[in-house]
Order: C-alpha cells, then structure tokens, then sequence
C-alpha cells in the first residue's frame, strides 16, 4: 500500500499541482457533465438522513443549517436574529434531525451557535466553519479562537474561506500546512476549500488538500459568479469521482429562488447530480425549516419515481 502524503511532501507537489489544475480544459468538465446522475436506489431516504462526505468518514444530515445569508463586517441575517431567535432556529434543526451547522468568523455566528447548542452532546453535531488565514501563525491563532468561541475540544471541518484564483495553493500554503498538522493533532477532522468562482473551484477539484469543498449550485445560475451551472456540475462531478465531499450552497440563490415550483425545481436539480453529498441552506426562521424539509423529501420522491 503506498504511504499517505506527509505535509512535506504535499507542499512540495502544491505548485505542480496549482498549475496542473490551471492547465485543465473546461472541454473535459463539460463532456463529464449529467454522466453519472444518482442511480435512484442511491437517493437518500429523507432529507435528515445521515450521508458521508467523500472519503473523510465525516456524516451529516443531508439539510444543513448556513448562517451567513447576506453575511458581511461579522453579521449575517442569522445572528441579526439575535441569540435568543437564533437558538430557536438552531434547536428546530435539531428537532427535526438537521445537524449540520455551517458557521464563519466573517460571519460572527461563532459565539450564537456554542449558545445554542448548549447541553448537546457533541457527537450530536457537525460543525463546519472557514478562515481567511494564509500563514501557520495566523490560522494557528483562528483555530485556537474559533475552538474557544464554539466552545469544543474540535471542529469538524475547516475550509479556506472564499477561493476567487486559481493559485489559491500557493498563496495559502502555510495556513494549509498548519490545517493538515491541526488533522493530525485531532483539532480537526478535514479540511478544504469554499470557492468563489470556477478557476479556484477547478484547482480544488484536482489539488489532494481539498477534502471537503463548498460549492455554489442551482440550476438558475444565481450568485455563481459566471452562471454556467452545468459547468460548476461537470467540476463537482470531478470532486465527487475523487472522493472528495462536496457540499452545495446557494441552491435557492441566496433566497432569490423564491417561487415555489422554482424552489422545488432547483432540490430536484441538486439532487438530481449525484456529485453533491449534502447542502446548507440559510435558515431565518422555523417556517422555513419546516418547508425546506418537506421540498426535499417531495424532490427525493419525485427523483425516485
């Protein structure tokens, strides 16, 4: 069996890799395209069941809760809720078997989520948030910050926040190091990317550090950049052959998809690719909870025929 990659010995492949990923034709991602649409006894049964994110043994319910609808300066339409709307959103989640959690520091969701969560068991829990580090020391100090903020011993997933380039390897190398040894360490169980763009999501489908990737996604094109999404579905589906854990946002645009039948036609496209494991939605109140829940399992059937 050949030994896993140490951390040298990535970063020393990271340039070669950036460059490899640059080289790569949309031609190749177009012709992949819809070629391995979900065999139906694939589906998942309902929208909370527990699915694996690629090779990294990591499970979460199928709906996961964002935080960062319109987040910017350390707010979002979440923690705008204040902690006390917040938590009620957050434990109607949980209620309803959603377990995923997708929190950021540029989203100030940090300190409303440990409250909310208070009393859970951990193991009863995903939590997935990002930083914006680019060296050992600074992402070295955001993990140690974010851990206490969350008030865990670990976080589950820690991405690169908002790729816009497709260098992104090389002007991140050292916050990448110092993931990969937190991994190592146990502070945290993956790592990876969330990308702005279809240069920067590219090079994550082809560069071995990205092991979870949160993507932009729905059939309308909306808030992903170059609206092509077949073209972001043909990358996903590269992701996803290689194992990777793909995790789709904006599947409802941000809340621009608002009519009901495009709502339900966005989940059946998603859904429908077979390349995304789970996905977040922005949830700002327990109506939408509810309704999310109920498309999906309508989509889930209606995909299952």
């Amino acid at each position: 069996m050949k030994p896993p990659l140490n951390r040298r010995d990535f970063l020393a492949q990271t340039a070669a890799g950036a460059a490899m990923a640059t080289a790569a034709t949309a031609a190749t991602g177009t012709a992949m395209a819809g070629s391995s649409r979900l065999a139906k006894n694939a589906l998942p049964e309902n929208p909370t069941q527990k699915v694996t994110l690629g090779k990294t043994g990591i499970q979460v319910s199928l709906v996961g809760m964002g935080t960062g609808s319109v987040g910017s300066n350390q707010a979002s339409n979440q923690t705008r809720l204040g902690v006390q709307g917040f938590t009620k959103v957050v434990r109607h989640c949980l209620d309803r078997g959603v377990t995923f959690f997708d929190v950021a520091d540029q989203y100030g969701s940090h300190t409303y989520l440990r409250e909310a969560l208070k009393g859970v068991p951990r193991d009863q829990y995903v939590i997935q948030t990002k930083t914006h580090a680019t060296n050992v020391a600074d992402a070295k100090s955001h993990l140690e910050r974010y851990r206490m903020e969350l008030g865990v011993d670990y976080i589950d997933i820690v991405l690169l926040h908002c790729m816009t380039k497709d260098g992104w390897p090389v002007d991140n190398r050292g916050s990448m190091e110092y993931l990969m040894q937190a991994k190592e360490e146990k502070l945290i169980r993956a790592h990876g990317t969330s990308c702005h763009g279809m240069a920067p999501l590219r090079t994550s489908a082809k560069n071995p550090f990205v092991e979870v990737d949160l993507a932009r996604i729905n059939p309308e094109g909306l808030i992903m950049d170059d609206r092509k999404p077949d073209e972001v579905a043909s990358v996903l589906e590269e992701m996803h052959t290689a194992g990777k854990g793909v995790i789709g946002m904006k599947i409802l645009g941000e809340g621009r998809i608002r009519d009901p039948e495009k709502k339900d036609a966005s989940l059946r496209y998603v859904l429908g690719l077979g390349t995304v494991d789970a996905f977040i939605i922005g949830f700002e109140n327990t109506d939408q909870v509810d309704d999310l829940l109920k498309r999906t399992a309508d989509a889930i059937a209606f995909l299952k025929g």
